[in-house]
C-alpha cells in the first residue's frame, strides 16, 4: 500500500511540446524497488519475457517503458533474474547505462515465455494489487463532489430545460448514488446524462489493470476513459506508469448490457479478465440508456444490483470461484421512455433516491429550442414558420419532442441541397421536411396520410 503525493508541476517544456497544467491529484508513487509494486519477481519476470517474446530485441528502457516501470530497482533487477536462469542474453548497449542494454530471448526463454503466454496472454504495463486500486477508488470517490446552482446554469446553458428540473439535478449529482429519467423519447435524457458527467470536476488515476491471486483483470478502456496526457507528455510525469490519469469516465450502454457483461469476463483464449461496465465507470458515470429495453428482464437486472445500490460495493466472482469485493462507486443513470411502474416495483424505486421526470416541451420552449437550433444551423428564423410548423403538428397529431426541431432543420437544408434552393424557411421547404420526418400509421401498421 502506498502513501499518495501531489503530482510534481514539471518545468516549462519548449513550446513545440507544451505540457499542460497538471491536476492536484494524488499520483502514486513511482515503485522503487520490486517489492514497492505489491508483485512478484516470479510474476514481473512472465510479463517482461512475454513482451520480449512477442516484440523482440528490445532495450531495458523499452522494456520499462512498456511495463509501466523503473528502470533502477525494478526492471533492472528484473532483468537481472532472467539473465541469471539464462532466458534472455545482452547483445549490444552503448555500455553507459543499462538503458541502454539490448534484450533478446534466447530458446530457452521462449520455451518459457510460450508457457507464460499459455497461463495468460496478458501482455502490456504491469497491474496493481486489488488493494492498491481499491484504496485509490476510495480516495477519489465521486462523493467528494459538489455542484452548485450556478454550476448547473452554466452547464445547461446550450439546452432549454427547465428550472425546477435543475433544482432536481443538483442534489441528484452531489449524492452521487442513483437517478432514474423517464418520459417521452426524443427529450434530452441522454443529453442530460453526457451533460452530467462534465460537472463531474477534476480528474481520476486509473489502473491499466489489476492483479489478484496471480490473475490480470483489465481495467483501462480506451472507448470509456479518455488519459488527459499523450504517451510523451505523460513520460516527462514521475509517477507510477501502471496508472493513467484520466477524466471522469462515462460509461453509457444500451440493449447490449446483460447479467454477464456485469461480471468479470474471462476469455477462456487469452487466461485473463475483462473489468465489467460497472467496474470501469468507477468515480464518474454509468448510464443504462433505454432501459427496459435489455436481452435481460428489468426484474433480474435490478436484482442484480440491489445491493450494489444499497451497499456501495459488488461482488465479482473470478473463474476459480473466488469473491472479490470492489467498490461500486459511481453515479448510475437509468434512463427510460417507458412507464417505471411497469419496469420495477416499489423496493427498487426506494433504492432509487432520485427519480426525475423529463416533459415534452412546451410550445414557449419548443419555439426557444427551435431558435436556437436556427442560429446554430445558420438558418434565419421567422416567427411565421413556426406558426406552420405548429399546424402541422395539430394535423398530424403528433406531440412536441425537444429533439424535432434540430432534426427537422436537418431534413430541410438537405431538401434544399437537393433542390439547389438557399437553407430557408420557406413554406414549400418546411412542407417538405415534415412531410419526410413525420409519419402516421394506420390500426394495420401500413402507412398513410395524417
Amino acid at each position: 500500500m502506498y502513501q499518495p503525493q501531489t503530482a510534481p508541476r514539471p518545468a516549462a517544456p519548449a513550446a513545440a511540446s507544451a505540457m499542460p497544467d497538471l491536476p492536484a491529484i494524488p499520483l502514486p508513487p513511482e515503485p522503487q524497488t520490486i517489492e514497492q509494486t505489491g508483485l512478484t519477481v516470479g510474476f514481473l519476470a512472465d510479463l517482461a519475457l512475454k513482451t520480449l517474446y512477442l516484440r523482440g530485441q528490445m532495450t531495458m528502457a523499452e522494456l520499462a517503458s512498456a511495463l509501466g516501470l523503473a528502470i533502477t530497482g525494478v526492471t533492472d533487477k528484473v532483468m537481472e533474474f532472467l539473465k541469471t536462469e539464462r532466458l534472455v542474453e545482452i547483445r549490444g548497449g552503448s555500455g553507459l547505462s543499462s538503458a541502454s542494454y539490448q534484450f533478446v530471448i534466447v530458446d530457452r526463454g521462449s520455451e518459457k515465455a510460450q508457457e507464460a503466454l499459455a497461463r495468460s496472454q496478458y501482455v502490456g504495463r504491469a497491474p496493481v494489487p486489488l488493494a492498491t486500486y481499491i484504496a485509490a477508488v476510495q480516495r477519489q470517490s465521486i462523493a467528494n463532489i459538489h455542484v452548485t446552482p450556478d454550476d448547473l446554469v452554466k452547464a445547461f446553458s446550450h439546452m432549454v430545460i427547465p428550472r425546477e428540473t435543475l433544482a432536481q439535478l443538483g442534489p441528484a449529482v452531489n449524492s452521487g448514488k442513483s437517478i432514474f429519467l423517464f418520459g417521452p423519447p426524443g427529450n434530452g435524457k441522454t443529453t442530460i446524462a453526457e451533460v452530467l458527467v462534465s460537472l463531474l470536476t477534476g480528474e481520476v488515476v486509473l489502473p491499466y489493470a489489476v492483479e489478484v491471486d496471480q490473475q490480470v483483470i483489465k481495467v483501462f478502456d480506451q472507448v470509456y476513459h479518455r488519459p488527459i496526457l499523450d504517451p510523451v507528455q505523460a513520460d516527462r510525469v514521475r509517477f507510477d506508469h501502471r496508472w493513467v490519469i484520466s477524466k471522469r469516465p462515462i460509461v453509457m450502454t444500451g440493449g447490449e448490457l446483460t447479467l454477464e457483461t456485469l461480471d468479470l469476463i474471462y476469455d477462456e483464449t487469452s487466461k485473463f479478465y475483462e473489468a465489467p461496465f460497472q467496474m470501469k465507470a468507477n468515480g464518474g458515470i454509468f448510464m443504462v440508456d433505454d432501459f427496459g429495453r435489455q436481452r435481460v428482464s428489468p426484474k433480474d437486472l435490478l436484482n442484480r444490483w440491489i445491493v450494489p445500490l444499497e451497499k456501495r460495493v459488488d461482488y465479482l466472482t473470478l473463474h476459480t470461484g473466488k469473491k472479490l469485493e470492489i467498490p461500486f462507486d459511481m453515479l448510475i443513470i437509468f434512463s427510460t421512455n417507458l412507464d417505471p411502474a411497469d419496469l420495477v416495483d416499489e423496493a427498487f424505486l426506494r433504492r432509487i433516491r432520485y427519480k426525475i421526470g423529463i416533459e415534452a416541451p412546451t410550445v414557449e420552449q419548443y419555439e426557444e429550442i427551435f431558435k436556437r437550433m436556427c442560429a446554430r444551423k445558420n438558418v434565419e428564423y421567422r416567427a411565421e414558420a413556426m406558426s406552420q410548423i405548429l399546424a402541422i403538428y395539430r394535423k398530424k397529431n403528433v406531440g412536441l419532442r425537444s429533439c424535432h426541431p434540430r432534426d427537422i432543420l436537418e431534413q430541410l437544408i438537405d431538401t434544399s441541397r437537393f433542390l439547389g434552393q438557399p437553407a430557408a424557411l420557406t413554406p414549400q421547404l418546411i412542407e417538405m421536411a415534415c412531410n419526410s420526418y413525420f409519419v402516421t400509421l394506420d390500426p394495420s401498421g401500413a402507412p398513410k396520410e395524417a
